[in-house]
């Protein structure tokens, strides 16, 4: 399974790893002073520098024989990697079928996924529980806000 060192090192290099992005993205925005005030990239970059910072120290402690949380041996058994999985697959299918089927659709289908084939509730009651989610989000966004979520390949071949 998953030791907590592992697990802590992995942590550290991910988010150092967005922190290191957030900085570069925020040079190409430009920080520091200019006429008109401060840049658009000042607050980002700070930002970013704090996160690096942060992952920086978590990666220390990680790798430091000392360190009390990396001496524990398994933080993820295998029961926990399964719900994780669980949750993580889904939610993954879900954002990648968003291009092909357009947010309503995919939002539907995941909502129904979620709920009926784990068994928590009825397929009735998972069917017009995503029916309805695909509703409010149209409702919501389409009508009310007036922002158009993605609508897909599905939609373009089927003409709207």
């Amino acid at each position: 399974m998953i030791s907590r060192r592992a697990l802590e090192l992995a942590t550290a290099v991910l988010t150092g790893s967005f922190g290191v992005a957030v900085v570069v993205q925020s040079l190409d925005n430009g920080i520091g002073w200019s006429s008109a005030g401060v840049e658009s990239g000042t607050f980002p970059f700070l930002t970013g520098i704090i996160i690096v910072a942060g992952s920086l120290y978590n990666l220390a402690r990680g790798l430091a024989p000392v360190a009390s949380l990396a001496r524990v041996p398994i933080a993820i058994t295998s029961i926990e990697l399964r719900r994780l999985a669980g949750l993580f697959v889904p939610a993954v299918i879900f954002v990648a079928a968003i291009p092909l089927l357009g947010m309503y659709v995919a939002s539907a289908a995941y909502i129904f996924a979620v709920l009926a084939v784990p068994r928590h509730q009825s397929v009735l009651r998972s069917a017009m529980t995503a029916g309805a989610t695909a509703l409010a989000l149209y409702v919501v966004f389409e009508r009310m806000f007036q922002v158009s979520l993605p609508h897909g390949a599905l939609a373009a071949a089927l003409g709207f």
